[in-house]
């Protein structure tokens, strides 16, 4: 690793890349670039700004759409003012006044969108919050502060000598970034992060991705989720490439294509979707056998041959694309298959909020189906208390690991075992290194038998049937004993497609065509683990902004309803 990769915090990262790739593209927005040199003076002016007006040593929030000032926010917080906490946008009012009470911020920056929520969260007596910053006014108001007249004078002070924020020195080893797990805010824990464990995982993830100062990233995934604000928006200013900020995922195969995106973090339901919908076109258009016979007369070709072979994919896309990494939930290993047979580089990689994030990832030449790579440099991992199939909770060490949980020493003391950080999920480890995932130890569902059933690999079977949106594997204990549990499913499914699919029209048809494909899935599969029980529904599961799964909620919702 030369000089300019090793960085010992996060505004030691921002000023050598700064220098580096000063005249280089950070961001492209609406069709402007802001070079790399512009947009470190922008956090440095602002930074002066949150100085100077007493903010030193303080914690601050931020909420609102991924965007340049969003970006620019956090940074001038984090190089130097005091301790970023990034807030779900998603939450309602009530669960965002709980954040703000329990992590003491003395200030918010915010879009516009929210600023009713965020005056009448200020105005409570029992808060720090005194001092609001819109991201999106162009002037200062009654009680609200505009970043763009804040980076004014910033810039002024600045101009007449002002060195408070430029000079100041950084605790790498303290916390200064707060964020808080996914769930209700009554279960969700305040992690707590330092300068040296994201740029340890800054320098790791270095390691094992070739990104460089050609590269532009999309991103898609909330900022205020560790995932995409270490990898999706700090490591792209590390590497000197480029940023775009996408329209949502609904434009992401239009922005990939418009925006020459060679870099692409996103989760697994996005890409499954892709890839179902590329299928469904080949299907519509007569090619799908076609499809099928290229598919496997590319099982043998290298990758650059691959790409050239399924070219007309890589044109709807992208054809600049470099990486496709999936993380926040387990891939479909077909859907990982199919995208690397058309020649796209589709790798997985896996994390946790506590460990900054990343654990593993995989890469071109560090790859293995169905595995999420093996351990990054500088993170070690071992299998707790392995079963006879080698499976067991995966435990992990290394310089990225939280500093604890805010306020928490109990919960903080039962996610570590001697030094070793215990993830809640299961896995196994292979005679290479490679790690693979099976499930949230907490979601396992253990039968009478004693036999361990994972949802997640349930789920992905009853997924593939035409017209279910997604599923939700669950246990239900049966009236004939108490520790008979039988494995149900609750089906959200699109109406429309049942009906187009399977020439059905009546609810009562469209149950029973379900209850048939259930059937065909529980064939596949030994006796213990059918499925017995179907709920069906139009309406979304409960999940977390990332797509992940809240079990707990789902399964509180499922006891209203009859099975």
């Amino acid at each position: 690793m030369n000089d300019n990769s090793t960085i010992s915090n996060i505004k030691d990262m921002l000023y050598k890349s700064g220098e580096k790739y000063a005249d280089r593209p950070a961001y492209e927005i609406n069709n402007n670039i802001v070079t790399h040199k512009e947009f470190r003076d922008k956090v440095n002016y602002l930074g002066t700004a949150l100085m100077n007006m007493g903010l030193k040593g303080k914690r601050i929030a931020v909420i609102g759409q991924n965007s340049f000032n969003w970006e620019m926010a956090y940074l001038s917080i984090v190089c130097g003012t005091g301790a970023v906490v990034p807030l779900d946008k998603t939450l309602p009012e009530n669960e965002l006044e709980n954040l703000v009470k329990r992590s003491e911020v003395n200030a918010i920056f915010f879009d516009e969108k929210y600023e009713d929520i965020i005056k009448n969260i200020s105005q409570k007596d029992d808060n720090n919050l005194q001092i609001l910053i819109s991201m999106g006014e162009v002037k200062n108001k009654e009680s609200v502060y505009s970043q763009s007249k804040l980076l004014e004078k910033g810039k002024e002070l600045i101009n007449n000598g002002n060195r408070d924020f430029i000079d100041s020195n950084i605790d790498e080893n303290a916390m200064n970034i707060l964020l808080f797990t996914s769930g209700t805010t009554s279960k969700s824990k305040a992690v707590m992060l330092s300068h040296k464990n994201i740029c340890s995982n800054l320098m790791s993830i270095n390691d094992r991705l070739k990104i460089n100062e050609n590269d532009t990233f999309l991103s898609v995934l909330p900022l205020h989720h560790v995932f995409e604000c270490t990898v999706g928006f700090l490591y792209p200013l590390y590497t000197g490439s480029k940023i775009v900020f996408g329209r949502g995922l609904r434009h992401i195969t239009e922005d990939l294509k418009a925006n020459k995106i060679s870099v692409l973090l996103c989760v697994p339901a996005v890409y499954e979707n892709i890839y179902k919908n590329i299928r469904k076109k080949f299907e519509k258009e007569g090619n799908l056998e076609l499809l099928k016979s290229m598919e496997a007369k590319a099982e043998n070709c290298p990758m650059n041959e691959r790409k050239e072979m399924f070219k007309q994919i890589h044109e709807s896309l992208s054809t600049n694309t470099k990486i496709l990494v999936s993380g926040a939930a387990a891939l479909d290993p077909e859907v990982e298959k199919g995208f690397r047979l058309w020649g796209f580089n589709m790798v997985q990689g896996y994390g946790l909020t506590e460990t900054s994030p990343v654990i593993a990832v995989g890469s071109e030449d560090n790859y293995k189906p169905s595995s999420i790579g093996s351990a990054l440099n500088g993170i070690k991992a071992k299998i707790i208390n392995p079963n006879q199939d080698g499976i067991g909770e995966l435990a992990v060490k290394g310089d990225s690991i939280m500093l604890g949980y805010l306020n928490d020493e109990v919960a903080t003391q039962k996610v570590f075992n001697d030094g070793w950080f215990l993830t809640g999920d299961l896995a196994t480890i292979d005679e290479d290194g490679y790690i693979f995932i099976c499930g949230r130890k907490k979601s396992v569902i253990v039968l009478k038998n004693g036999k361990n059933i994972f949802p997640e690999e349930m789920e992905k079977l009853v997924n593939k049937i035409d017209g279910v949106k997604e599923s939700f594997v669950f246990g239900k204990i049966t009236n004939r004993t108490k520790d008979d549990i039988r494995l149900n499913v609750e089906i959200v499914y699109d109406k429309d497609e049942v009906q187009n699919t399977y020439n059905v029209n009546t609810l009562d048809e469209i149950y029973k065509t379900f209850h048939q494909k259930i059937k065909e899935v529980n064939s596949l599969m030994p006796s213990y683990k059918a499925i017995r029980g179907i709920v069906f529904s139009e309406e979304p599961l409960i999940k977390t902004s990332t797509n992940k799964i809240k079990r707990d909620e789902n399964i509180a919702r499922i006891n209203t309803i009859s099975v």
